[in-house]
């Protein structure tokens, strides 16, 4: 049986995403924008928008949810490099007979300090797969 989120729950997440990992999600979905390819004087890439949401839905599936909506606000860009922590916190729970239904909110920060990326997600977790 899988294991049920619960109400007020925390998971955090943190990655840094790497030159390779853009280059790659660029190679899947197409998305070749010229800051997705080119260095900032820096030597940095930008981190696509999506590839960034990959930690809120990375820590869902911890959860076991099958996501029915999500939304995201990207607040600030991601580059290479940058360590960035994703909260979700589950913020509704509500139980039926062979599902529980999942409101979660998230939370990214570069390095702890300034919000990249806000949203949410609702699902259901199935309690017998």
């Amino acid at each position: 049986m899988t294991d049920v989120p619960t109400e007020g729950e925390t998971r955090t997440y943190t990655r840094t995403f790497s030159k390779d990992d853009v280059r790659q999600f660029a190679d899947l979905s197409n998305d070749r924008g010229t800051h997705h390819e080119e260095p900032d004087e820096e030597g940095r890439l930008v981190v696509h928008g999506l590839l960034t949401a990959t930690l809120p839905t990375k820590i869902g599936g911890d959860l076991d949810v099958l996501a029915r909506t999500m939304t995201f606000e990207f607040h600030r860009p991601v580059y290479t490099g940058e360590e960035i922590e994703c909260e979700v916190t589950v913020d509704g729970v509500e139980e039926a007979d062979t599902r529980v239904d999942v409101d979660a909110s998230v939370e990214c920060r570069n390095g702890g300090e300034e919000v990249v990326l806000t949203g949410g997600f609702d699902g259901v977790v199935f309690r017998d797969r």
